[in-house]
């Protein structure tokens, strides 16, 4: 069997399409060099374990180091027990040693010590009988919690402290978050991350990227060049532009249309097969999909995610690390200005928090169906604001996403009105001051003839303290509508004032022209 588009744990390279480890963490290697003890985090699915074994492997097999890459995500279970936890870790290591490492270079027969230092004893009666430095690659570091992790991050660094006396030379330790955050898994206060980290030693935080346009080209070229099968023009570009180059998306979006949809390999793959294979992703919810829409409940994730859905400006405090917390998640991209981190999360993060208003919405999407294959908006809006008068005020109330509530509910009943035959893409961005959406509806004409309907619709929030946004929203959907090189529009504008007259007084629908011309049709809610 031939390599494949590997979506499941780390690449084998006889078995995956994969880009060289190595070249994914160009700094690790002169970082071992100088006895450094540091940490690689990165995002689910982006490649850590694949990168740290490759590096373990070819540190080992240069001669230099007895490096071992091990992981703790099975001491989760462990809890608080750092008892239990230590001996888990020694069993883990004992066992990868097994497998990685020369018989020369393993462990010996691990001492007797208590418990609340015998993983540095261990570590260093191995490192003082090992012919060769010894490194350790510690992946899922941030798998242990609570006084586990508090009781092996303060032998790790007793140890380093303690050096020349014999200990690893070197400590790489791996997970989803900076070393920051170790504080508030091993119970610190949250609100103070800023302070001293239990693991203080550490030289340089080395964040795993995502993959560059031209690491995209390459991995889609090795199925080119294993498979015979193309990438028509454009199609490799757009596979970027969807995914930001997050590797799991890459890899994803091309399984899908191998192997899913079934494109044969004599047909190249095109944008059209792309854009069919990311609609398929996100209605199946996939599961490193589906593992980070449920971060979006965490209240550090709602701190950020809903000022940027709304459009609002960030507020953080002094020492606020909520920023920085949702960026090593990966729901946002990791340079300003903030934004999410790619086109398939940004549609995510709205469908997976509208997805409870598409269940509560009676409307059959059929009847916005027009005779002749269209997509009926005016009608759409009109049920909307009816609904809306009905729903809205109990809705907005939950305190759930409230500054961006009523967006989510107006994309949440355009979602279920186009009903997976029309697509809804959507921008926003912190600051913006607005949602920004693009409804691409496909049909057959009676002439028998492939149609795309699309419609530009914008929306906005009136604040407490601000002017109407009216006119200024009516100037961005102009620029909204020339990007799209549409000639009419709607605007949405959401009453969100306190002592706003009441839901029934202000939900109406009007038409008006813009500052360019342009009949734009003004939904007030």
């Amino acid at each position: 069997m031939g390599r494949r588009f590997n979506t499941a744990g780390p690449c084998l390279p006889a078995e995956h399409y994969m880009i060289p480890a190595l070249s994914r963490l160009p700094e690790a290697p002169g970082l071992v060099d100088l006895k450094a003890y540091f940490v690689v985090h990165a995002p689910r699915q982006t490649g850590k374990t694949t990168a740290l074994r490759a590096l373990a492997q070819e540190l080992t097999t240069q001669g230099r180091y007895a490096a071992l890459h091990f992981s703790c995500e099975a001491a989760r279970a462990a809890g608080d027990d750092f008892g239990a936890a230590t001996l888990g870790i020694l069993q883990w290591i004992k066992e990868a040693a097994r497998w990685q490492l020369p018989s020369e270079l393993r462990p010996p027969p691990w001492p007797e010590a208590p418990a609340a230092a015998l993983l540095g004893t261990a570590l260093g009666a191995w490192a003082e009988v090992c012919p060769r430095p010894l490194v350790l690659f510690v992946d899922e570091i941030d798998a242990l919690r609570g006084e586990s992790l508090v009781s092996v991050l303060a032998q790790l660094r007793d140890g380093y402290n303690k050096r020349p006396a014999p200990f690893p030379w070197s400590v790489v330790l791996c997970g989803l978050r900076d070393v920051r955050d170790y504080k508030a898994a091993a119970g610190g206060d949250v609100s103070r991350l800023g302070t001293s980290s239990p693991f203080n030693i550490k030289l340089k935080s080395l964040r795993l990227g995502d993959f560059t346009a031209g690491e995209v080209t390459d991995l889609y070229g090795q199925h080119t060049t294993d498979t015979g099968q193309r990438f028509a023009p454009g199609a490799v570009d757009h596979a970027y532009e969807l995914t930001g180059g997050q590797p799991w998306l890459v890899n994803a979006l091309a399984q899908e249309i191998v192997e899913e949809i079934g494109v044969p390999a004599s047909e190249p793959i095109t944008v059209e097969h792309l854009d069919q294979a990311r609609e398929r992703l996100i209605l199946a919810r996939a599961t490193h999909l589906d593992s980070l829409a449920a971060r979006l409940a965490e209240p550090r994730v709602r701190r950020i995610i809903g000022p940027l859905i709304a459009g609002d400006p960030l507020a953080l405090d002094p020492y606020d690390d909520d920023l920085s917390y949702v960026r090593d998640l990966g729901l946002i991209a990791p340079d300003p200005p903030v934004r999410a981190a790619n086109p398939i999360y940004r549609e995510v993060i709205v469908r997976a928090l509208s997805a409870s208003v598409q269940e509560s919405i009676t409307a059959d999407p059929r009847s916005f169906v027009r005779p002749e294959g269209g997509f009926d908006l005016p009608k759409v809006l009109s049920e909307f604001a009816e609904w809306w008068i009905e729903n809205g005020e109990f809705l907005t109330s939950r305190g759930y996403y409230d500054e961006a509530a009523a967006q989510l509910i107006l994309m949440g009943y355009l979602q279920r009105a186009v009903n997976g035959t029309g697509v809804v893409e959507r921008e926003y961005a912190v600051g913006s001051g607005r949602v920004d959406l693009h409804l691409r509806w496909p049909y057959t004409a009676r002439d028998g003839t492939t149609q795309v309907q699309r419609e530009g619709i914008e929306i906005k929030a009136w604040r407490t303290g601000r002017s109407n946004p009216l006119q200024a929203g009516l100037r961005q959907l102009d620029h909204y509508l020339d990007r799209l090189r549409l000639p009419a529009g709607t605007l949405a504008i959401f009453d969100q004032r306190r002592g706003a007259p009441a839901i029934d007084e202000r939900t109406a629908l009007s038409t008006t022209t813009s500052p360019a011309g342009r009949t734009i049709t003004i939904l007030n809610g």
